[in-house]
């Protein structure tokens, strides 16, 4: 196994004259979680969409294991091992949730057109789907339509469909928003369960500094879509930079003396 799974060399997209993502340059190693921060409109996202496919950039590029996968369309990444959850995994609303999920082994066992042939024959895949969907606590919904679960299941299911694909990069867009505070801790011990398999890689972007502390190996900070830190979550919390741009903590005022 090689030492980096994922690395970005000077990824760049430009909006017309707005440069989203400038130049980030990072290195993802397996068994390690980064954290990815900042403010609104930093290009945490815009950067997520780069990794995964969902936009060209206009220059730089995206190594898996080394080989070069700039240009290559979701499908493929997928199929290479970056998994994505979040804002555009893609669900089928009519179908039931674990057909959904059962899709998604399908896919992974490259049995495409074999997708709607006799059930009898694909035991080992619903058991599978089965598996994840108790994983992610929805078993005791297989069978209701997607359409009809509340945005928290949703938002669990399309992990289910996540672990179901196996990827050996995982890459997660604030996973815990629209969820109950109930529903949060499934993620989180899922995210954290996938952390301690030394053979991933995960990416998180989130908001929230607790989940952030809680989870991260390492925290890289966006702002105005350039790469503003990167290292240890104490260090990079604790920096002033950081402080100020992202939790909004101001500059001390320097001190004024009479006389």
């Amino acid at each position: 196994m090689t030492d980096v799974a994922l690395e970005t060399r000077d990824l760049t997209i430009r909006f017309g004259g707005h440069v989203a993502v400038n130049a980030v340059s990072c290195v993802f190693r397996p068994g390690e979680l980064t954290c990815i921060v900042g403010p609104n409109g930093a290009g945490k996202t815009t950067f997520f969409n780069l990794i995964s496919g969902q936009l060209p950039p206009t220059s730089g590029t995206i190594l898996l294991d080394g080989q070069d996968v700039t240009r290559l369309p979701v499908s493929h990444k997928t199929r290479r091992g970056i998994g994505r959850a979040f804002q555009l995994t893609s669900l089928f609303p009519n179908l039931s949730v674990l057909e959904n999920v059962r899709l998604a082994v399908q896919a992974r066992r490259q049995r495409g057109i074999d997708l709607f042939s006799m059930w009898s024959s694909h035991g080992a895949v619903q058991r599978e789907a089965e598996e994840c969907l108790a994983r992610v606590a929805l078993a005791d919904k297989r069978h209701q339509p997607v359409a009809a679960l509340p945005h928290g299941d949703q938002r669990k299911l399309e992990v289910g469909i996540l672990l179901a694909l196996q990827p050996r990069v995982f890459m997660f867009d604030e996973p815990t928003a629209g969820m109950s505070v109930d529903e949060v801790p499934v993620i989180l011990n899922l995210i954290q369960e996938i952390r301690r398999d030394r053979s991933k890689t995960v990416l998180l972007v989130e908001h929230k500094m607790d989940v952030v502390r809680s989870l991260a190996d390492r925290i890289i900070v966006l702002h105005n879509g350039t790469l503003m830190a990167d290292g240890d979550p104490a260090e990079v919390i604790a920096s002033p930079i950081v402080q100020q741009a992202y939790l909004g903590v101001a500059e001390p005022e320097a001190e004024v003396v009479d006389g």
